[in-house]
C-alpha cells in the first residue's frame, strides 16, 4: 500500500508526541510522593495519610511532609531538621525530644500536640494553629510564631530567646518559667490572661500598656522602662 508523503509526516509527529507524553508521565510518577516508602532523609511524603502510626526515632531531615496528615501519630525522638511540614495536619501528634531545627511548620493544624523538649531553633511556625500545644522545656531560640494561634499553649521551662510573637494570639498561654537571654517581640500580640509571672520583660519589644493590662503578671515581673505594674495583678487562678 502506498503511503502519501504528508501522511507519513503525520504518523511520525503522532509517534513523537506519544513518546513525549509517556516520558512526561513517567517523570511525573517519579517525582510524585511515595507514601509507602520507609522514613529516610529527604523523604517525600507530601500529601500522604500517616495517621495513627508509631514513627518515633525516624529520620525525616530535609523531607517533604507538606500537607501530610499525622493526626495521632508518634514522631517522638525523630530528626525533622529542615523538613517542610507546611499545612500538615498534626492534631494530637507527638514530637517529644525531636530535632526540629529550621523546620517549616507554617500554617499547620497542631491542636493539643506535644512539643516537649524539642530543639526547634530557627523553626518557622508562621500562621500555625497550635491551641493547647505543649512546648515545655523546648529550645525555641529564634522561632517565628508570627500570626500563630497559641491559645492556652504552655512554655514552662522553654528557651524563648529571640522568639517572634508579633500578631500572635497568646490568649491564656503560659510563659511562666520560660527563659531567654535576649529581646522577644510582642508587637501587636493579643495577651488576654497570658501568664507572665516572674518574667523579666524589660528588654521586650512591641509590648504596650494595653497588652500588659490584659496579661497576668506578679510583683516579680519586670516590665519595660516607664511601664507601670497594673493594679489587676496578680490574676486569680484560672
Amino acid at each position: 500500500m502506498r503511503i502519501l508523503p504528508g501522511f507519513r509526516v503525520s504518523i511520525v509527529a503522532v509517534t513523537a508526541f506519544a513518546a513525549a507524553l509517556m516520558v512526561a508521565t513517567f517523570a511525573g510518577s517519579i517525582s510524585a510522593a511515595d507514601c509507602g516508602s520507609t522514613a529516610s532523609a529527604g523523604i517525600d511524603w507530601g500529601g500522604c495519610n500517616k495517621k495513627n502510626l508509631m514513627l518515633e526515632g525516624g529520620d525525616f531531615q530535609k523531607g517533604n511532609l507538606a500537607d501530610t496528615d499525622f493526626t495521632l501519630t508518634n514522631l517522638s525522638d525523630s530528626n525533622l531538621a529542615s523538613a517542610n511540614l507546611e499545612k500538615a495536619t498534626l492534631v494530637r501528634t507527638w514530637f517529644t525530644g525531636s530535632d526540629l531545627t529550621k523546620a517549616n511548620f507554617s500554617k499547620v493544624e497542631a491542636y493539643r500536640s506535644g512539643f516537649e523538649g524539642v530543639n526547634a531553633e530557627g523553626a518557622n511556625f508562621t500562621g500555625a494553629e497550635l491551641q493547647r500545644a505543649n512546648f515545655n522545656r523546648a529550645v525555641l531560640k529564634g522561632v517565628n510564631f508570627e500570626k500563630a494561634e497559641l491559645g492556652r499553649v504552655t512554655f514552662k521551662g522553654a528557651d524563648v530567646t529571640g522568639v517572634n510573637f508579633a500578631l500572635t494570639n497568646l490568649s491564656r498561654a503560659d510563659l511562666t518559667g520560660a527563659t531567654f537571654t535576649g529581646p522577644i517581640s510582642f508587637d501587636r500580640a493579643f495577651m488576654f490572661l497570658t501568664r507572665i509571672s516572674g518574667l523579666d520583660l524589660s528588654q521586650a519589644t512591641g509590648l504596650d500598656a494595653a497588652q500588659v493590662a490584659l496579661a497576668c503578671g506578679d510583683s516579680n515581673t519586670k516590665l519595660p522602662s516607664g511601664m507601670a505594674t497594673p493594679t489587676s495583678w496578680p490574676c486569680e487562678a484560672d
